[in-house]
């Protein structure tokens, strides 16, 4: 149950999936939701098998009905069940209203929601609101979501963390605060992204043997990636390679007074295999950058004619770390995008372009939310609501390949189902990360990945990366600190 599937869903296509369970294969709903139940309680015992004192906290619909189920079982293994109901127990129908009268009659105690009936519970187990949720929470939910927040208790969230949005991730109004969730049969992508992270805490699956049919039927709506999925692009190199063979990385950057952020480009371009790395840069940055990092081939360019020679020389351009907005920044990107060289953009490169909108197929844009809230015209607030349709509508602006960076990195191109890196940590949330990431993609475009491929596995090699450093503690973690991880996974 530890393994988590490559395939994610909304909720409309995990009803989808219930459906034909229940409709193609005859499976009984009921069935299915012993099987959640029994799921569910599994992961209760295995991450508190001393926990004694079981309150669940059960909703009106099908996610209740797991919640019954959990609430018999536990007490079957000898556990202090208390069901504690929220809503209106006559509205309940169908399968819950079953697995409700099951419990009673294994002499489960019912009572109604009080926060009070929270203080002395070892685990709360969440079962009040599933995927269906299209609105913000209120009334009795929303108290009892407050309430449990509020408890000591560790929680245990039923397929998902009430009061998050399956699709998309965000809260809507208030959500459960889980210290886990056990998921079922579709893995829900809003769980990864957004504030689905913060809300679900560690993921379990199962798909309580739904049969292969049932999924053939479905389509996908995204892909999670780890390095595990992408290490077909990282093939052991040839005895006979060199370095003509891995590719010319050119990163172009760092106005004055910002040489780190493009010197740290060039570092991590070299750190995941490019054969050479150059960096232009202002003149003033140029030999302070050779003498800490000789193997960067630094230049010193001040006009957009100066960059010529070395787009010529370049397999790769990188843009955007330290560059600025100014008319140094303006003269760089221009020569860039008049170029014929794979791009990678980034940082304020993607500011400029803003503000001159433009689309080219032989590029990888790198936002994190606020500057692809600058390049769709609208509020950071507003991606971070559905990130999956924002990285949809940058794609579709700006073409190429689109990085929507943040909790649950987003992957989008016009090559089928969006990509989700579920790596990575909070201690990466430092200056100079993404700077680092846009010199791994670099790299990796140097040794002959295409766009799409460069830019998943990029993300997964510095998610991976981020979450070895973060073993020492996330709390002041340096971007430089990925650096020999980088090494180390790109090698594995």
């Amino acid at each position: 149950m530890n393994n988590l599937p490559r395939n994610l869903y909304t909720a409309a296509q995990v009803r989808e999936l219930d459906r034909q369970a229940i409709e193609e294969c005859g499976i009984p709903g009921l069935e299915l939701m012993e099987k959640a139940g029994k799921a569910a309680c599994n992961v209760l015992q295995r991450i508190w098998p001393d926990a004694w004192r079981i309150v669940v906290v059960c909703g009106t619909g099908n996610n209740g009905g797991d919640g019954y189920v959990i609430a018999q079982l536990a007490q079957q293994h000898d556990k202090n069940v208390v069901l504690l109901q929220v809503g209106d127990h006559k509205k309940l129908k169908g399968d819950a209203k079953s697995s409700s009268e099951k419990s009673l009659e294994a002499g489960v105690r019912h009572e109604p929601f009080s926060a009070s009936k929270l203080e002395k519970a070892d685990v709360i187990v969440d079962a009040m609101l599933g995927t269906g949720l299209d609105r913000d929470v209120k009334g009795q939910y929303q108290e009892a979501i407050t309430a449990i927040n509020n408890a000591k208790a560790p929680v245990l969230a039923v397929d998902i963390p009430s009061g998050l949005n399956a699709d998309s991730g965000r809260m809507m109004g208030t959500a459960i605060e889980a210290k886990a969730t056990v998921s079922f049969i579709g893995l829900k992508q809003g769980l990864l992204t957004a504030d689905g992270p913060a809300c679900s805490g560690k993921v379990y699956f199962s798909d309580l043997d739904v049969p292969d049919e049932v999924y053939d039927a479905v389509p996908v709506s995204s892909c999670r990636i780890d390095l595990l999925s992408q290490k077909k692009y990282l093939l052991p190199r040839k005895v006979t390679g060199h370095k003509g063979d891995f590719g010319h990385a050119l990163i172009v950057g760092g106005e004055a007074g910002f040489a780190g952020a493009a010197r740290m480009a060039a570092e991590a371009a070299g750190r995941s295999g490019a054969g050479l790395v150059s960096l232009a840069t202002r003149e003033l940055h140029a030999t302070q950058i050779v003498m800490a990092r000789p193997e960067i081939m630094a230049h010193g360019v001040e006009q957009g004619s100066d960059l010529q020679g070395l787009l010529q020389r370049a397999s790769v351009a990188a843009i955007g770390p330290g560059l600025g907005q100014g008319t140094w920044g303006q003269k760089m990107l221009a020569m860039v995008l008049e170029s014929s060289l794979p791009i990678v953009v980034d940082a304020d490169a993607l500011n400029l372009i803003a503000q001159e909108p433009a689309q080219s197929e032989n590029w990888i844009l790198t936002p994190h939310p606020g500057e692809a809230a600058r390049l769709l015209g609208c509020s950071t607030a507003e991606i971070q609501q559905d990130r999956f349709s924002a990285v949809s509508n940058l794609q579709k602006k700006y073409g190429g390949v689109i990085v929507l960076k943040g909790a649950g990195t987003l992957v989008a191109s016009d090559q089928g189902c969006i990509s989700l890196c579920d790596q990575g940590n909070p201690g990466m949330a430092s200056g100079g990360m993404g700077d680092v990431l846009t010199g791994i993609i670099a790299g990796l475009l140097a040794q002959g990945l295409d766009l799409l491929a460069a830019a998943q596995t990029g993300v997964c090699v510095h998610a991976s990366a981020g979450d070895r450093a973060a073993e020492g503690g996330q709390r002041g973690m340096l971007a430089l600190d990925l650096m020999p991880y980088i090494r180390q996974l790109v090698n594995q």
